[in-house]
């Protein structure tokens, strides 16, 4: 069932990393190469792969974890990014890419815990059975 609450912290997901994608074709950590635009493009397809193998839910967890993984890598590069930047963290034009990373973080934390719920009804379901 692909209209389960978890497909939509997924979509939330899927916009936050296009929209973190078209953001962060500026942001250049490691002189020209787009290292956080590849990264949230490849966090991308990982949240759209994960929407649609709605029936293995185990498969679900899986991609979601190592999402989380790269959210959480991109969090750290968009930090270092921040507080090398002229200016500091304090101005205030920066920082917006900032706040996708850590949407998709609540969004597929949120995913997996209700994924794990729909586990555990399956599971005992099939225990009475």
């Amino acid at each position: 069932m692909i209209q389960r609450i978890q497909t939509i912290f997924l979509l939330i997901v899927v916009l936050a990393q296009v929209a973190l994608h078209f953001t962060g074709l500026d942001v250049a950590v490691f002189g020209n190469v787009y290292v956080i635009a590849t990264l949230s493009l490849v966090s991308f397809l990982l949240a759209l792969l994960s929407i649609f193998s709605y029936k293995k839910r185990m498969r679900q967890i899986l991609l979601n974890n190592i999402n989380i993984f790269i959210n959480a890598l991109l969090t750290g590069l968009l930090m270092y990014w921040l507080l090398n930047l002229s200016g500091g963290i304090d101005f205030p034009e920066k920082g917006i890419e900032l706040a996708f990373p850590l949407i998709s973080l609540f969004g597929l934390f949120m995913a997996n815990v209700n994924i794990k719920k729909d586990e555990k009804l399956v599971k005992s379901v099939d225990r009475i059975r």
